[in-house]
């Protein structure tokens, strides 16, 4: 367990739409090549140290229609009401299971009536960059589908989508690619942003395509990367005239949202709500 907690902490720095800094006196390690290929091994290593840690959910190996399997973790909904799915995409060199946002939606969810598929995103050795990860894009609906594939042969509707930090900027990329997707609504976490109108880290340029319902929740804390992007995404909303597009500030917390899981998961589960099936509604704000 120690060495999975120190596991943790070292790549927490790598989910960050921003690289860390190095420590003073120190250089940085250089970024990563971007190779334009997923680094595989970096994949079934997360899935070696994960699986035998899951004790609510399971493992599952989703394949893609090209055939290539990836690690993933399916929760099914507690309680007597299922609202439907949830896809969750984490964040940059992460896992299906990260201790920030992820693994508290991928449980608080599933507590609340949400069958959760968490998926193991393409990921770049350690020291890579947002901007690295730009040619693994096109990985990306592959595995989003694959996991609408699962979730509808476990006959669970609808079905959402949340990605935190790039895995935010993933799926809103995805959307904008996939118009006819029957992903039924969206809740970007702490997505970042460009001002590169060729770059798939333009969000603002990918929402102007979407034409579902979007919450785009951020912390009043978050990164410099998150929060100047805001502003853009606003504007191409309005002038896309669309009207289910939210963004929501949680006061007070940062990018991972660390001491602000319970006010998380309400949030997300809440406006989430408004898009499934009827029920009892699931409380909070």
């Amino acid at each position: 367990m120690r060495r999975w907690s120190v596991l943790l902490l070292a790549a927490s720095l790598l989910a960050s739409p921003v690289a860390a800094a190095a420590p003073a006196g120190r250089t940085a390690a250089p970024a990563a090549p971007a190779t334009g290929k997923p680094d595989t091994a970096k994949e079934r290593q997360w899935a070696r140290e994960i699986e035998p840690l899951i004790f609510q959910g399971r493992a599952e190996w989703l394949k893609t229609a090209s055939g290539t399997k990836f690690f993933a973790i399916y929760t099914p909904a507690r309680g007597p009401v299922v609202r439907g799915g949830v896809i969750l995409l984490h964040g940059m060199g992460a896992n299906p299971d990260w201790a920030d946002v992820i693994h508290p939606l991928r449980v608080g969810l599933a507590d609340r009536g949400w069958a959760t598929l968490s998926l193991q995103m393409p990921v770049l050795p350690n020291g890579a960059g947002p901007k690295d990860y730009i040619p693994l894009f096109p990985d990306v609906p592959a595995r989003v589908q694959a996991g609408l594939a699962f979730l509808k042969a476990q006959k669970i509707a609808p079905v959402m989508l949340v990605g935190h930090s790039l895995g935010a900027a993933m799926g809103i990329w995805f959307l904008a690619h996939t118009p006819n997707s029957g992903i039924r609504a969206f809740v970007a976490i702490g997505m970042p942003g460009s001002s590169d109108p060729k770059s798939p880290l333009d969000t603002a340029a990918a929402l102007a395509k979407v034409r579902i319902p979007v919450l785009d929740l951020y912390g009043s804390r978050d990164f410099a990367t998150v929060l100047s992007a805001l502003p853009r995404r606003a504007a191409a909303a309005r002038a896309a005239g669309d009207r289910n597009y939210q963004q929501v500030e949680i006061d007070g917390a940062g990018h991972f949202f660390r001491d602000m899981n319970g006010p998380l998961v309400t949030r997300v589960s809440t406006w989430l709500y408004r898009f499934g099936l009827k029920g009892p509604a699931p409380g909070g704000p």
